[in-house]
Order: structure tokens, then C-alpha cells, then sequence
């Protein structure tokens, strides 16, 4: 038998995520009746205690026993539980020196840990996280902050609504300039928002078509690596070789940059590849974006526009065109920006049930079949107070060697 906890979120800001809706929770034990499932009392989640214990669960302050304790945000250090097994986002494989100290801990305290964002099949794709929502939020800020700025139609926060639909709802009352949207990403992050854009009924058309007309009506541009960058020896490039080897490849989105108005970033950017637009870029008297919605929010990085992250309470700012200094994002010469980094709790509930979704397909077997998938041998950065072999890179990190 196995006990696994929904433990309570404890990061700040709150988080009102969880890992299993009370009604996945159940597909989880009609699916695996040997199991226990526990949920630690929380007055935050975007599910009540009461609903969990109306759906057949133990409710309680005390998981200390149970082995699996599962969540979503980095547990804080007072509250991790010697000797247990964890599933949260750790925010460490990137060596992400904030959470240096939470990485020592987990090893001092024997904690097998296994981060969310390393749930991969044997191919190294992602199988689970919130992608899906950051894209949709994130596209929906866009929208909304280009209402906001002109005036021309006022959205409600994503978080005051209580679900997708209702946020689908709202959209379907606005009416768009005609402006050119371009979108980059290939991944779940990049679908939620082209989801948005669907809904808007906003065409779309080829990079090529794109690039040399206007438009009678709003449309946007789906684009990829090799329609943002090229190989500096003119050569023919390919999406492999960039992942491989972006260090091989030159910018070329300014191109797009002097034919949109918005730019909605849903990429993964990797390091060595080449930036988006430079400061320098963005004085260019071509320059054309107006508006930046940067769910992939790397700060100081490839978008020099984004130069702070942004919250849910204070989504929007503008950079100045000329000096790259933080105005209003009203202002007359501002690029408006909108860089949130927790997009998702914004939709809690829906996000919460895709997350749950996935982690019952593609995780709770493994408990129960040896692993056959090895989705936990893959996932699992610590044991027995040591990093694991996959996960040994982290070993200067963790000594305060890097």
C-alpha cells in the first residue's frame, strides 16, 4: 500500500493550484484501489477542504503519514518532511541559485525528490505541467492590455473569472483593430495562446504572405526557428540543429519586428540561441511592436523589452523606444509589456484539472507497474541524501562551487 498526500501550498504569493481536483482524486482511486490518497487541510486552494471530504477523503493538518506528498510550488524549507518522497516544481536543474538552499536541504533531510518539470517520456518530452493555461492567460493579458491602453474595450482580470469558458465568454464581446500578431513557440505554451487567437476568429497566414501586406482585418503569424533565426554561413538550417547548436545561427526576427504590432512570445528559449531584439533594435525608426506579451518571460534575456517580471495585481508596464527605461504603459513613445511568470494561477481551477489529468495518466501507474516507463527513474533528481546520476550536474551547484 502506498499513502500519497495533497499537500498544502505554503510559497508567497498563494497559489490556490493543486495537483488533483477532488473529482480526479476519485478517478485516481476507482484506477488504483490499493492506494490512499490524503489531502493536508488548506484554506487557499481553489477546491475546499469540504469538497474533498464530500468526494471521500481524509482531510487533515497532519501528513507526516504518508509517503508520496505531492504539490505543486516549492515546499519552504521549514515544512519538508524528512525522508518522504516529493513531487513539486523545485526550480533547481537550471542551478537557479535562489533555491540553492532548498536543493541542500531536501539532500540533508533524505528527500527522494521529483521535479514536475522533468516528468518526460524516453524521447525527453515533457508529459505534464501548465503550459496549456500559461498560453491561454498569457495571450488573454495581450488582449487585454491592448483594450486597456486604447481604450477601446476593458477585460477583466483572468483571476476574477471563475473558469475558461467564462474568460472565452468575455472575448467574444471585443472587437480588435486590424492588427498583425505574430507568435513564436512550438510547444503547449505557444497552442494556449494560438487557442485564443482562434477564438477571436483572427486569421491566419503564412510568414511569407505575412511579411509584404497589410490587412482589413487583425491577423497573425504562427512562426518557428527557422522563421526567426538563420545559419550564419547563409546555409540551409534545420530545428534540430538549431536545439543542438544554436551558437550555428544569427537573429532574424526583425523583420517581423518592423511588420507586427503585437508580438506574443510563447517560445522555449535555451542558452546560446539567438536574442529576439536589442535595445538598439527597438530605437530602429522601422521598429513596429506595440505591444509585447511575453509568456516566456526570460528576464534580461532574448526580448530586450522584457526587462522585469511583472504580477497578477500589476500585469502591465512599458519601456520607453528610446531609452529602455520603465514608463506608464499608456505612455505615448511606450512599448507596452506584459510579463507575468506565474500565468496559470490565474485560471486555477481549469489548470488544476488538466495538471490532474495528466499526472494520473502518466505518473500514478508508475507506482503500481515497476516503473516499466521508468517516468520515475527519469524524474528523480535525489536519494538517500544524494543527487541522483542524471542529476549529478547539479553536484558544484549544490557545494557552492558555481
Amino acid at each position: 500500500m502506498i499513502k500519497f498526500a495533497l499537500i498544502r501550498e505554503r510559497k508567497t504569493p498563494p497559489d490556490r493550484r493543486v495537483v488533483f481536483s477532488p473529482q480526479m482524486l476519485q478517478e485516481a482511486q476507482k484506477q488504483f484501489p490499493q492506494a490512499v490518497f490524503k489531502v493536508e487541510s488548506s484554506d487557499i486552494r481553489i477546491f475546499s477542504d469540504q469538497q474533498y471530504r464530500e468526494a471521500g477523503f481524509e482531510v487533515s493538518d497532519d501528513v507526516t503519514d504518508c509517503d508520496v506528498l505531492i504539490g505543486v510550488k516549492e515546499v519552504p524549507i521549514p515544512h519538508l518532511i524528512p525522508d518522504k518522497k516529493y513531487f513539486f516544481f523545485s526550480h533547481t536543474i537550471k542551478k537557479q541559485p535562489y533555491n540553492r538552499d532548498l536543493l541542500r536541504n531536501i539532500l540533508n533531510r533524505r528527500i527522494e525528490l521529483y521535479d514536475h518539470e522533468v516528468i518526460t517520456n524516453k524521447n525527453n518530452g515533457r508529459l505534464i505541467g501548465f503550459g496549456r493555461y500559461a498560453g491561454l492567460v498569457g495571450a488573454y493579458n495581450g488582449i487585454r492590455m491592448i483594450g486597456k491602453k486604447e481604450d477601446l474595450f476593458d477585460l477583466p482580470k483572468a483571476e476574477d473569472l471563475p473558469d475558461l469558458d467564462s474568460l472565452l465568454n468575455e472575448l467574444d464581446r471585443i472587437q480588435l483593430p486590424k492588427y498583425k500578431f505574430v507568435l513564436t513557440g512550438s510547444g503547449k505554451v505557444a497552442h494556449g495562446a494560438r487557442e485564443i487567437l482562434e477564438h477571436l476568429n483572427i486569421k491566419q497566414v503564412d510568414p511569407e504572405t505575412y511579411l509584404v501586406n497589410e490587412f482589413d482585418e487583425a491577423v497573425f503569424c504562427h512562426i518557428d526557428v527557422l522563421d526567426y533565426a538563420k545559419r550564419k554561413d547563409k546555409a540551409e538550417g534545420s530545428r534540430m540543429e538549431f536545439y543542438k547548436v544554436p551558437q550555428n545561427y544569427d537573429p532574424d526576427f526583425m523583420k517581423f519586428a518592423k511588420t507586427s504590432d503585437v508580438f506574443i512570445a510563447g517560445h522555449f528559449y535555451g542558452e546560446g540561441a539567438p536574442i529576439f531584439y536589442s535595445e538598439e533594435d527597438m530605437q530602429h525608426k522601422d521598429f513596429r511592436i506595440k505591444y509585447v506579451a511575453d509568456i516566456s518571460c526570460d528576464i534580461a534575456g532574448p526580448v530586450a523589452s522584457t526587462i522585469r517580471p511583472s504580477t497578477i495585481a500589476e500585469p502591465f508596464y512599458g519601456v520607453d523606444l528610446n531609452t529602455n527605461a520603465e514608463v506608464d504603459f499608456k505612455s505615448a513613445n511606450a512599448l507596452a509589456v506584459m510579463a507575468v511568470d506565474n500565468l496559470p494561477c490565474e485560471l486555477p481551477k481549469d489548470a488544476s484539472e488538466g495538471f490532474g489529468e495528466m499526472f494520473l495518466k502518466h505518473v500514478i501507474p508508475s507506482f503500481f507497474n515497476d516503473d516499466k516507463d521508468t517516468i520515475l527513474g527519469r524524474s528523480k533528481m535525489t536519494e538517500n541524501g544524494k543527487l541522483t546520476p542524471l542529476y549529478s550536474y547539479l553536484q558544484g551547484f549544490v557545494d557552492g562551487k558555481e
